[in-house]
């Protein structure tokens, strides 16, 4: 396959994964509306195969200095994949979302693994820097950090055995969403 083939092809995948969340946050959106098991299956699989995956990427953000050219996992630890940073983030909500309604579900144990991979005490603190870093003021304002928002409710509002690590881990990115 050529790489203009396999460059089309990650674009592709990285539209399909963004339809797919746009289509799950619909459907969290309106309480009445239930998800079966086959369908929260298939979103699961969608964000767990990108909020690894660090190709392709789309980084937009205020170069200061050489220091700043690094790849998408050095400047933002947790959230680097899925295509871009509100993206990533979407897709770990949506994983938190699919455990706390289906944490029984095949697909539960590699949601909770991926989201304890990502959210680390360490991972976040390397998030809170970048998003304090000079000229990120407007980083993702509003509509990443409204995700940011929206994971951290799910994790507080989850009974699951590690959504309470999980928060905890998240909450020192809180306050940098705030400021700025």
């Amino acid at each position: 396959m050529t790489r203009h083939a396999v460059g089309m092809k990650s674009v592709v995948i990285a539209g399909v994964v963004a339809v797919t969340i746009a289509t799950a946050s619909a459907w969290a959106q309106r309480p009445s509306a239930r998800l079966d098991a086959p369908t929260a299956a298939r979103f699961a699989a969608l964000a767990l195969a990108c909020v690894q995956q660090e190709y392709p990427n789309k980084i937009a953000h205020v170069l200061n200095s050489p220091d700043d050219v690094k790849a998408p996992h050095e400047l933002t630890p947790a959230f680097y994949g899925c295509y871009d940073w509100h993206s990533s983030v979407h897709g770990h909500w949506l994983l938190a979302r699919l455990v706390r309604e289906f944490p029984t579900a095949p697909f539960a144990g590699d949601a909770v693994a991926a989201l304890k991979a990502n959210l680390t005490p360490a991972r976040i603190a390397g998030e809170v820097a970048y998003l304090n870093g000079t000229g990120r003021e407007t980083f993702e304002r509003p509509y990443g950090l409204a995700w940011l928002l929206q994971l951290a409710a799910e994790l507080r509002k989850s009974a699951t055995p590690d959504a309470a690590a999980l928060s905890s881990a998240l909450a020192p990115l809180m306050p940098a969403t705030l400021t700025g």
